[in-house]
C-alpha cells in the first residue's frame, strides 16, 4: 500500500499531541495516512511498554490511519546509526510517501531534536540507489525520496513556516491523545506525577494550537517547520483571512 503522507514519532503519543489534527484532515480529504513510532517509549515513568501498545493501537483507531507500526529503537539511547537510518529507509521505500512529518527540530526531550535529524537524513538517503535494502520478502528495494519534510512543533513553542487550519478535527485530535490514559492526568491514577500528567498539561496544548491558529485567523491550527522552501501554484488555496 502506498501512502500519502507517513508521520514519525519518536514515543507513542507525539504524533497525537502535535500533527494528529493535521493528520484528520487530511485522510477526510481522502488520503493514505500511515504513524510510525521509533520506539516504545519504555523509559516513560507511567505505564509501560504493553501499556503504551495498546494505547497507541487505540490512539490509531480513533485517527482512521491507514497503517502504525513501531521500530522498536532504543527509548533514550537510540543514535544516528547506519543501522537506524536503514530501519526508517526501508519503511520510506515499502510506503513511498511523498510527505514525512517529523518530530520537532529542538525540543525540551532530546530524543525529539535527534530523532528528527535521523528522519531528515534517512528522508534523504533513501533516494540513492547504491544504499540497498530489502523488503520483509527479501526482495531488494528501490531507491525513493520523500518531496517534503515537514517537522511538527512541541512543547518549545517554536515559529513555523506554516500553520495548517484543524480547527473542523480538534475533539477528535484531542480524543486521540486522551487515548493514552496512563500518561496524562486522571483524579484515578496512582501513578507518579510527570511534567505531562498534571491536569494543566492538555491546557497548554490547547493553547499553542489556539496561538497558532490565531496566526492565520481560525481556531485551532498545527505548525510545521522546513528545511526546504514550499513552492505554491495557486494563491486560491492560501487561507483568505485578513489577520
Amino acid at each position: 500500500m502506498q501512502l500519502d503522507i507517513l508521520a514519525f514519532g519518536v514515543h507513542p503519543d507525539d504524533v497525537e499531541l502535535s500533527c494528529s489534527g493535521t493528520i484528520l484532515a487530511s485522510i477526510h480529504q481522502g488520503k493514505k495516512v500511515g504513524i510510525v513510532d521509533l520506539t516504545r517509549g519504555e523509559l516513560g515513568t507511567r505505564g509501560s511498554a504493553e501499556i503504551r501498545d495498546k494505547e497507541a493501537a487505540d490512539a490509531a483507531k480513533i485517527l482512521g490511519v491507514h497503517h502504525r507500526e513501531n521500530l522498536r529503537m532504543a527509548d533514550g539511547f537510540f543514535t544516528h546509526s547506519e543501522e537506524n537510518i536503514k530501519k526508517i529507509i526501508v519503511v520510506l521505500r515499502k510506503f513511498r510517501p511523498s510527505v514525512i512529518l517529523a518530530n520537532a527540530v529542538e525540543d525540551r526531550h532530546p530524543d525529539h531534536g535527534r530523532s528528527a535529524k535521523l528522519l531528515a537524513d534517512a528522508a534523504f538517503l533513501a533516494g540513492l540507489q547504491k544504499i540497498e535494502t530489502f523488503d520483509e520478502n527479501g526482495n531488494p528495494q528501490k531507491a525513493f525520496r520523500p518531496t517534503q519534510v515537514f517537522h511538527y512543533i512541541q512543547d518549545r513553542v517554536l515559529m513555523p513556516d506554516f500553520v495548517f487550519d484543524v480547527t473542523p478535527f480538534y475533539e477528535k485530535k484531542m480524543e486521540s491523545i486522551r487515548a493514552y490514559t496512563t500518561q496524562f492526568y486522571s483524579a484515578d491514577s496512582n501513578e507518579p506525577s510527570t511534567y505531562i500528567s498534571s491536569p494543566q498539561f492538555l491546557e497548554t496544548v490547547k493553547g499553542r494550537d489556539m496561538m497558532m491558529g490565531k496566526k492565520i485567523g481560525v481556531l485551532y491550527g498545527e505548525g510545521f517547520i522546513t528545511e526546504k522552501t514550499v513552492g505554491i501554484q495557486d494563491f486560491n488555496h492560501i487561507i483568505q483571512i485578513t489577520t
